[in-house]
């Protein structure tokens, strides 16, 4: 692979970033089934500018698949209990296969009854979920997900981890554009954002986290050594935490929170985690002019001054990293490389 670098950074291509990921993976024991899913959402995750789930993430997945936390050969299993639900069962491996599996049959449910929900559980990080429900919403229905992880944010006014970041996304159909996209975590921000920032050797902003004793803390590696997250808006992103915890874990049958085993650590089996979506037929509901009052409710945030739409900021990343590529720590690379060849 040429890539061009430096003492501190790697550039790569969007090519090579796909060329890489496939290859460490299928180095570390991932079936070529499973592979593929993961790839192309680390790849979407790059292109997006979303880092901290991209090839950050890759030393992780290739670590666990390698020592079995994961089972990358695993294949999921579907089934429909009623004609509304399906259910897929990850069997302890990567949630992005399971997750592919489960969504052509979701979007075709819910396209025959209006409404559907797949339950994804036993599985495991799904990257970015707003990349899983952009995929439902360009099939023309409206997509809600909800995703736990292991505990990391303490309720409001506790001090013990709970819930996890616990993300929802949201996308909705535009006519002739592409979806509008919303994915929040429900932390001031993303856990995968502070592994990024121990990763460069870089402080996190106060507020963020707090250290194993409960006080707030700029350091990434007190922060992920038994410490917390901070729920967004307090109260609030707990609330939001509760509601997915619900949906994700308690309603698919996963491990709860405070149940799983880590996403960054070796210790522990598999964290059986899970995903939740809804997907809906809008056709039948919005009524006449839906398009146009979709829009006009759009235009009136993006038309003020200072005012953005969710997912403005991924796109333009989108038009950049399609012809600029990125550029990774040598760090960060060396440590993905390593991992092609044999343990």
């Amino acid at each position: 692979m040429n890539t061009q670098s430096s003492t501190d950074g790697v550039h790569l291509t969007l090519a090579q970033v796909e060329a890489l990921t496939r290859r460490v993976l299928l180095a570390c024991g991932v079936d070529p089934r499973n592979e593929a899913p993961i790839t192309a959402s680390v790849v979407a995750a790059e292109a997006e500018g979303v880092h901290s789930h991209g090839l950050a993430r890759l030393p992780t997945y290739c670590e666990h698949a390698r020592i079995g936390k994961i089972d990358g050969k695993a294949r999921p299993v579907l089934d429909s209990p009623k004609p509304g639900l399906v259910r897929v069962d990850a069997k302890a491996g990567f949630a992005h296969p399971a997750i592919d599996f489960g969504l052509p049959a979701l979007c075709e449910a819910a396209k025959a009854q209006g409404i559907a929900a797949l339950a994804v559980t036993n599985s495991y990080n799904c990257g970015v979920v707003g990349y899983h429900v952009e995929r439902i919403a360009q099939n023309g229905l409206l997509a809600l997900a909800f995703v736990n992880a292991p505990a990391s944010i303490a309720p409001a006014g506790g001090a013990k981890p709970v819930f996890g970041t616990n993300p929802v996304a949201f996308a909705v159909p535009r006519v002739g554009r592409e979806p509008l996209v919303l994915d929040q975590s429900s932390s001031v921000v993303a856990k995968s954002e502070i592994v990024v920032h121990q990763q460069r050797g870089e402080a996190i902003p106060l507020g963020w986290a707090l250290d194993r004793d409960g006080d707030p803390t700029t350091d990434p590696k007190a922060a992920l050594a038994g410490g917390s997250m901070v729920p967004s808006g307090g109260y609030k992103g707990a609330g939001l935490a509760l509601i997915v915890e619900v949906f994700a874990a308690w309603l698919t049958g996963a491990s709860l929170s405070i149940d799983a085993s880590s996403f960054a650590d070796n210790l522990g089996g598999s964290p059986r985690t899970g995903q939740f979506f809804i997907a809906i037929d809008p056709g039948e509901l919005a009524g006449e002019g839906a398009s146009s009052r979709l829009e006009r409710l759009f235009d009136a945030v993006a038309g003020q001054p200072g005012a953005r739409l969710p997912g403005e900021r991924r796109a333009a990343a989108r038009a950049r990293t399609a012809t600029g590529g990125i550029t990774i720590p040598r760090k960060l690379f060396d440590t993905i490389e390593a991992y092609a060849r044999p343990a």
